[in-house]
């Protein structure tokens, strides 16, 4: 590679809101408050799945308020209107919406029930979109209206939806088959699997509310949200019998829907209500997923006559233990998404300190060489190029009005690919010019954590809550700490955040042989400089001579080496440098064939033994 591409075919870095929109639009919804007799209406950052990305005819919260984000909910009423967002969000909320208008507010100090119970006043009228709402979350609604006196109303239309002119249609990309190999099991045995286990929980169906678990459960795969191969949309599988798959028609290829067809029925998603409708006139127990599952759901079941019961979907545990199939497929994905990478911190180590790099070269750059193995089919979430300080941002996303020269300190790149065979998530931190001694204390540390991880074994039955202190401890050591977790969950040619799996504080669901989970620990001093190095891993069953315990332990599935010039080999014992000369050994072995001129030579130094 000799120059950075200048355009991304997955990534834009324009900024698409517009704060001078916010005072006329929250206006418009004002009166269209005031005409139907209500005081006030909730905005959710989501959409009638709950998904992490929402399709753009259901960006209503961007619309109003200009935020973006991930996470969100903005709250107006007839004289103040709040935006509240997590410490992620702080400054982007006050930047993107007009603050004259809409208050940015810090959920860690204000939640939502919270500000209603402060502001609602009594006797007011609260409206909400019960199709954006769970059902927990329509409990806890209730609670802080009912504390402030007033009265909670679900509306049969979101009020933003006849104000929004310019309103883009729903998204309309085709559901395809995912291929058998790519799979590793047939939609008839997992729904075998599915119904046993509706059998087990004593309920009638299961509403599978959630796209990922609707598009490993059928085994196929669509376009309608950005950076995931979703298709959007639903199913009601019962206890006994087919199952109904409620997708636009004229999205279902013909390949997907004999798929379907074998094993169910295809149905429009206006079919959905008369089939719940009738499952409740059938006095049946209803499966709804608490996570994902809107609100609206539950009350037609009931209306009818039936019992909504909100748990767990059954889907979510099975999705998360990979088969063979699935893990071959992510091997095979991490081996090409490795050479890309090495290509990639190879072309980097050249250029960056030449100085003429900017974040969104280094995002450009890194998506161009994965688009030059011809199996990418995404990136697998907007990548995060962070300079200097920008690194310290966990969540960053550089934008045309962000974006930062590349200068001597520390670059952090967090990325991914969408391959059919698998997920890739990676992020590597790397020194421009000569780094500090602090700079290199503190990548150490995340480096001891980060092996800590990589190199424990544990009993079965383990959750992540109880390992994620060990990526933390040599931080702690110094008094310093992240406020991210550990590692999340990934999926199979599905999302990268994929549960129940995790590793952090709220992890309780215990890591089973088969799940995915990145292994990610950080540090960042904010306004400076920031530190992410994370691997995939695999969770797999280890044997221990004279052990009398089921022991498991992670495979690490990631290959790209650790940036050397941040290691303080003195802060490491003989055990975690035993374990990076390996790891490094094994990156060489398998990537060297895959590479080569200046990229292999680049990787044989960055190899050799610390």
């Amino acid at each position: 590679m000799t120059e950075s591409p200048a355009a991304c075919r997955f990534q834009s870095f324009s900024e698409p809101s517009d704060p001078s929109q916010v005072a006329p639009r929250v206006a418009a919804l004002r009166g269209a408050l005031a005409a139907q007799g209500l005081d006030g209406f909730i905005i959710p950052r989501a959409d009638e799945h709950q998904g992490e990305y929402v399709p753009a005819h259901m960006a209503r919260l961007a619309w109003l308020t200009g935020f973006t984000g991930s996470a969100g909910n903005a709250i107006v009423l007839a004289d103040k209107a709040a935006l509240i967002v997590d410490g992620r969000y702080t400054i982007q909320s006050a930047e993107q919406t007009d603050t004259a208008i809409i208050t940015p507010t810090k959920l860690e100090e204000m939640p939502l029930e919270r500000w209603i119970e402060a502001n609602l006043s009594a006797g007011g009228k609260l409206g909400y979109d019960p199709w954006l709402h769970t059902v927990d979350g329509v409990i806890k609604l209730e609670k802080a209206v009912a504390a402030a006196g007033g009265t909670l109303v679900a509306l049969k239309a979101n009020p933003i939806d006849a104000l929004w002119s310019d309103r883009p249609a729903p998204p309309a990309a085709p559901v395809k088959a995912h291929r058998a190999d790519f799979a590793g099991e047939s939609t008839a045995s997992k729904l075998a699997r599915i119904q046993e286990a509706l059998t087990k929980a004593k309920v009638d169906a299961l509403v599978v509310s959630d796209p990922h678990a609707l598009a490993w459960t059928f085994n196929i795969r669509g376009g309608d949200v950005e950076h995931t191969p979703l298709p959007l949309g639903y199913a009601i599988v019962p206890r006994e019998g087919r199952p109904t798959v409620f997708l636009a028609p004229e999205k279902v290829t013909n390949e997907a829907g004999d798929a379907i067809g074998a094993v169910g029925e295809i149905a429009a998603p206006a079919k959905l209500q008369t089939q719940l409708e009738a499952l409740g006139a059938a006095k049946a127990k209803v499966r709804l997923d608490s996570a994902t599952a809107a609100s609206a759901l539950a009350t037609l079941i009931a209306k009818a006559g039936g019992t909504p019961d909100a748990g767990a979907d059954p889907i979510a545990l099975m999705k998360a233990r990979k088969n063979e199939a699935e893990l071959k497929g992510a091997r095979d994905a991490h081996l090409r998404d490795g050479a890309a990478i090495v290509r990639y911190l190879a072309w980097l180590s050249r250029e960056a300190p030449k100085g003429g790099l900017t974040e969104i070269d280094a995002v450009a750059a890194l998506e161009a060489e994965r688009m030059k193995t011809g199996l990418l089919k995404d990136v697998s979430f907007t990548t995060i190029a962070g300079a200097g300080p920008n690194a310290a941002l966990p969540h960053y996303r550089v934008s045309e009005a962000s974006n930062r020269k590349i200068e001597p300190g520390i670059l952090l790149v967090d990325s991914g690919g969408q391959y059919e065979d698998g997920t890739t998530d990676i992020t590597r931190t790397m020194a421009v010019g000569e780094p500090t001694d602090e700079m290199r204390d503190r990548y150490t540390r995340v480096l001891k954590g980060h092996l800590a991880i990589s190199r424990v074994v544990f009993v079965k039955g383990t959750s992540g809550a109880q390992l994620d202190a060990l990526a933390r401890l040599p931080l702690w050591q110094a008094g310093l700490d992240f406020d991210h977790g550990t590692g999340h969950g990934v999926g199979s040619y599905l999302s990268v955040h994929e549960g129940p799996q995790r590793l952090s504080k709220l992890g309780t669901t215990p890591l089973e042989p088969g799940m995915i989970l990145s292994n990610e620990p950080g540090y960042y001093k904010q306004g400076e400089y920031g530190i992410r190095i994370e691997n995939l891993i695999v969770v797999e069953e280890r044997v221990i001579p004279g052990g009398d315990r089921t022991i498991y332990g992670f495979e690490t599935i990631t290959w790209a080496p650790y940036e050397r010039a941040l290691i303080d080999v003195k802060l490491l014992d003989a055990g975690e440098i035993a374990w990076i000369d390996a790891y490094h050994a094994k990156i060489w072995s398998k990537l060297a064939p895959l590479v080569e001129g200046e990229a292999k030579a680049w990787l044989e130094q960055a190899c050799l033994p610390l």
